[in-house]
């Protein structure tokens, strides 16, 4: 095979090379082609890596920014919820304050006003119920829950309020219940006299009685039919050993003939308290006590009072 070379000069050359030559060009260019392929596909693989590790390492610091923001944004979440639960436990405590006042109240009211347990018992809960809704039942939000909360405190607090009012008037109604004469200063015995006009039973003459006269056995204890005030324990002009009881109010009450004496002046004592014990002292025909109901100074028939409490 000739191979012709023109110069510049146009001078002309003539190479001649035969088929192994020719061959062993072929195999040098596949070579060179393959170690030019090769280099390139090496290359661009390491500059893929390179590549490809660059936008991991960028990724992974997106990715921990990322993290260290939702790591950030749960513990401000936390701090946030655990203040919403302290929230909801001192409210919870203090309703449970509340509950526990309310409970003690009731149980007063309940005794005061001699309620029986069926009717009132607090501890019980009270009976509620009814059918199961048709519709689903959604869970309160927790708007809603802290509403509910603030709403159910005013509620406890309005009743806290009311039940205070009605013990007071539970109180003061049975204070003037305690103060108010009722009852017979003696247990057993029978009415000897009345209150009114009758004959005297010393003088045989009319006169005014202004109490009246319980016989019962000498000794028979004698006991105050209202709460009050001793303001008189010693002996007078006709009645004997006598004991006065102011009662507040108006009232007063005496106690007279008595054999003895067992309050001084200046004792309080309760409805029911032994005052003395019953005999025949002063200007008497036997073992009595002549009992006197006194209002705003004036004597008013016992009788009423005595009734009251059959």
């Amino acid at each position: 095979m000739n191979l012709i070379v023109i110069t510049r000069s146009r001078k002309t050359f003539n190479i001649r090379y035969g088929t192994a030559m020719v061959a062993m060009a072929l195999v040098i260019s596949v070579v060179m082609a393959a170690s030019f392929f090769y280099l390139g596909t090496r290359y661009g693989s390491e500059q893929t890596v390179h590549d490809v590790s660059a936008t991991y390492a960028r990724a992974g610091d997106i990715w921990t920014q990322e993290l260290l923001q939702q790591k950030q944004l749960i513990a401000e979440s936390r701090d946030e919820a655990q203040k919403h639960l302290d929230s909801l436990a001192a409210r919870l405590s203090s309703l449970q304050g509340h509950v526990m006042r309310l409970n003690a109240l009731g149980s007063r009211l309940a005794s005061m006003a001699k309620l029986d347990e069926i009717d009132f018992s607090v501890s019980q809960p009270p009976g509620m119920g009814g059918p199961a809704p048709a519709d689903g039942q959604a869970s309160l939000s927790v708007p809603d829950f802290l509403e509910a909360m603030d709403r159910l405190a005013r509620e406890i607090e309005d009743r806290n309020d009311k039940l205070v009012a009605i013990e007071s008037m539970l109180l003061n109604h049975n204070l003037q219940s305690e103060t108010i004469p009722t009852g017979r200063p003696i247990e057993g015995g029978w009415i000897s006299s009345l209150f009114g006009w009758r004959t005297d039973p010393i003088t045989g003459r009319k006169e005014l009685h202004e109490g009246m006269d319980f016989a019962a056995r000498y000794g028979t204890r004698i006991h105050s039919v209202a709460a009050g005030i001793v303001t008189w324990s010693g002996r007078r002009s006709g009645y004997g050993n006598m004991v006065e009881i102011d009662h507040g109010n108006g009232y007063i009450t005496r106690y007279a003939h008595n054999r003895e004496n067992l309050v001084n002046v200046g004792e309080k004592v309760q409805k029911g308290t032994v005052i003395a014990s019953l005999g025949s002292s002063g200007r008497s025909t036997g073992s009595h006590v002549h009992f006197e109901v006194l209002k705003d100074g004036k004597f008013v028939n016992p009788v009423k009072f005595i009734a009251a409490n059959q």
